[in-house]
């Protein structure tokens, strides 16, 4: 199978078990926000993002490390990966367990949410560990139905803890707990995973090398978050868990982009370190990276075009004025989605303390924007750092990854397409005279700007295709 038909069906494969999970959950957005009240749901939004910040550490960012080095290993050196990965695993665990067992009995004012987050978090470890140990050995259809199946779960414990017992916050984060644990069984059971766990297999050296790899990955992803969801702290600080609650459901929209952009990552990943040479890296990388931004650039302007439909299709009477938030954010996503990519190179290249480093450049700008924006913007402000930030740190990863790989980078085509959903948003948000008409106009340049690069592309990809097929008859 040829390196870009491989990408492509597996990025079709992640497509449609990430796409028919996320639909649902998008589906369902009216229920969540018609009967959680917008102080509700920033709370449980809180405590979510703040048990998401806990993962990595508990993890020693064991999960990325996992997949990265059971890519290219051999059979015997799979059952050494995943024993000492899953150790590295438990031990995290207990002491997180340890440490929030201590503050509980300290009587802290948040104990009462510690219990929930600490099993968030053990949950979501093992699962991703489980499930991408499976998708590194290739089985890409099963990871991706137990993607469907974990949503399925989680939506149907929602509508038990929120509807039938009326659990309010608690029910709506516990319902991710339970779905979590539930697949992690079903994976290790069902896929006899059990076998590959050999405490004989267990290889210092092993652990020392994957430990190498993951530790700058804790703050890696502890930073990335950061520059997600700190705005949602320095909102609540300054504006109230109501108006946070309001942006945390304003968030959920523009998370479309990363949707797209993850699915995409997950298959790029395997195909940068499996399908592609050092000589053959710099062109695959330039042919992907010019669609992958068209795509990106085009679903950016369908979304801020449709924010406000969007808005009031997905999310209940109350939430409707928080589309003001969504062009801007959706922009940012776009180029945490480029961040994502050039992320890629620090992954082939095992350079993750350079991915740690980048990553700490945006956090910082992201932190301090937001207390010198919010506080004088207000939720507007943070959705103006987010984007600061990740356009500064797409720039940064775009400058120093050049050291390592060098490839075409379109730099005029992304200022263009930038400047343009700029002067969309601005349209949007101030609904200057004949917005509708200027909004389809600037819809249809983008896509037909954008549109033309993937056609030719794919002409040229296919092209090359049968005059292989026509040689080999």
């Amino acid at each position: 199978m040829g390196r870009y038909k491989r990408l492509l069906s597996n990025t079709a494969i992640l497509g449609v078990g990430t796409f028919a999970s996320k639909v649902l959950v998008f589906l369902l957005m009216p229920l969540y926000t018609a009967i959680l009240s917008a102080e509700e749901f920033g709370v449980a939004d809180l405590i979510s993002q703040t048990a998401n910040l806990l993962i990595p550490l508990a993890s020693v960012g064991i999960c990325d490390a996992l997949f990265r080095f059971t890519l290219d290993a051999d059979d015997g050196d799979r059952k050494k990966i995943f024993t000492s990965s899953m150790t590295v695993l438990f031990a995290g665990s207990a002491v997180l367990a340890l440490v929030c067992a201590a503050l509980t009995f300290a009587g802290m004012s948040v104990s009462r949410y510690l219990p929930l987050i600490t099993l968030y978090v053990i949950g979501a470890n093992f699962h991703s560990a489980c499930a991408h140990y499976m998708r590194a050995k290739g089985k890409t259809v099963l990871f991706a139905a137990q993607g469907i199946a974990n949503t399925v779960l989680t939506i149907a414990l929602n509508i038990l803890f929120l509807i039938v017992f009326d659990m309010g916050s608690t029910g709506y984060v516990l319902s991710v707990v339970v779905a979590d644990i539930t697949i992690t069984v079903g994976l290790f059971v069902g896929c006899r995973m059990w076998r590959e766990l050999d405490l004989k297999s267990f290889d210092r050296t092993m652990l020392k090398n994957i430990l190498k790899f993951s530790i700058p990955y804790i703050p890696t992803t502890m930073l990335w978050l950061i520059t997600s969801v700190s705005d949602r702290y320095v909102v609540t600080y300054y504006c109230g868990t109501e108006a946070q609650g309001l942006y945390a459901a304003a968030s959920k929209l523009p998370t479309l982009v990363i949707l797209v952009s993850g699915v995409f990552i997950e298959a790029w990943h395997f195909s940068t370190v499996k399908d592609a040479s050092s000589e053959e890296r710099a062109s695959f990388f330039s042919t992907v990276f010019k669609n992958y931004m068209s795509v990106m650039f085009m679903g950016a302007s369908v979304l801020i075009a449709g924010s406000k439909i969007l808005t009031r299709l997905l999310l209940a009477d109350s939430y409707y004025s928080s589309w003001e938030f969504v062009p801007v954010l959706v922009i940012a996503m776009v180029f945490s989605a480029f961040s994502a990519f050039f992320g890629s190179i620090y992954f082939i290249e095992k350079k993750s303390m350079l991915s740690m480093v980048t990553a700490l450049a945006g956090a910082v700008i992201n932190v301090v924007l937001n207390f010198v924006l919010i506080s004088k913007h207000g939720a507007m402000g943070a959705a103006a750092a987010t984007l600061i930030s990740y356009l500064a740190t797409y720039a940064i990863r775009s400058y120093d990854t050049s050291h390592y790989l060098k490839f075409k980078q379109y730099h005029a085509r992304v200022i263009i397409n930038t400047v343009v959903l700029i002067a969309q948003s601005f349209i949007m948000i101030s609904a200057v005279s004949y917005w509708k008409y200027m909004q389809l106009a600037i819809l249809l340049f983008m896509l037909i700007f954008n549109g033309k690069g993937i056609i030719m592309t794919v002409m040229t990809v296919a092209k090359n295709f049968l005059s292989k097929k026509i040689k080999k008859s």
